[in-house]
């Protein structure tokens, strides 16, 4: 028996039955890249491998002790937040993390599997904006969801389009130090993840477009992300790893049921 010696990340979010999406898809790819997952839980799902049919918040102040408790106890190497219940949650994170400054800190709350992908709270949308991205390491979002929440700070004029590079901008001049934007497509459909700082576009990684369906995805993606911080490598090769690992695990999925195929975080090539 030996003392911790591998890196230990706390993953805030939903407890999903199937295991595709949530903590426990998290803590399998932590543990696939050699990390340790440990979880507080802000909400149970009703779902399946081809939908979600409901969720049941908890209350923030339970998601709270539960990371208070394992923080007291254990060394953290990084977190990631997934998707939650209400802004309450957002905002117990925030006071709990702010404690953490050296850790990474990874969000990627916007979860496509639910009717509203998360976007369509706007008290939530703000919280996120205005006390939880300022601490973070890095915000994970597709183009689309960068979109939704800069309706917020362009003062509802109708017709009025941000510019792509004017709203990344907006996030990482908040305190944000990386914005990764997922599955940006070019003029030939090529698929990329672009990760940009204060100064620009700092890496991107290209990759195939594989049919599926999938289910999870894009929190295999995170997940993994999240583990290679963790373990101490820089944004731009986490951006290149965790492509890599996310594309062998969606190679490799599986169909548990008649829904969609579940990532294999466990493959072996």
């Amino acid at each position: 028996m030996q003392n911790q010696t591998f890196p230990l990340i706390l993953s805030f979010g939903v407890c999903d039955p199937v295991g595709a999406i949530g903590v426990q898809a998290d803590c399998a790819a932590f543990a696939a890249l050699g990390c340790h997952g440990l979880s507080a839980i802000a909400g149970l799902l009703v779902s399946d491998s081809a939908r979600i049919e409901n969720m049941y918040e908890l209350d923030s102040d339970w998601m709270a002790e539960q990371a208070r408790t394992l923080l007291e106890d254990m060394p953290i190497a990084a977190f990631k937040v997934g998707a939650v219940g209400s802004a309450l949650h957002l905002a117990a994170i925030a006071e709990i993390v702010s404690d953490y400054p050296d850790a990474p800190l990874v969000l990627d709350p916007f979860l496509s599997a639910l009717p509203d992908a998360g976007l369509g709270d706007e008290e939530m949308l703000s919280a996120l904006r205005s006390i939880l991205a300022p601490q973070a390491t890095a915000l994970i979002l597709s183009q689309s969801e960068l979109g939704r929440m800069a309706e917020l700070w362009r003062d509802g004029a109708e017709g009025k389009d941000g510019d792509f590079e004017e709203d990344v901008a907006e996030l990482t001049s908040s305190g944000l130090h990386y914005v990764l934007v997922t599955g940006s497509r070019d003029e030939h459909g090529a698929c990329s993840n672009r990760l940009y700082d204060a100064s620009g576009e700092v890496a991107r990684v290209d990759w195939q477009h594989l049919p599926g369906p999938f289910l999870g995805a894009g929190n295999t993606y995170s997940a993994a992300f999240t583990a290679c911080l963790a373990r101490g490598m820089d944004a731009p090769q986490a951006l290149v790893l965790a492509q890599e690992y996310t594309t062998g695990a969606l190679e490799h999925a599986q169909r548990f049921g008649m829904g969609k195929f579940i990532p294999s975080k466990f493959f072996r090539p």
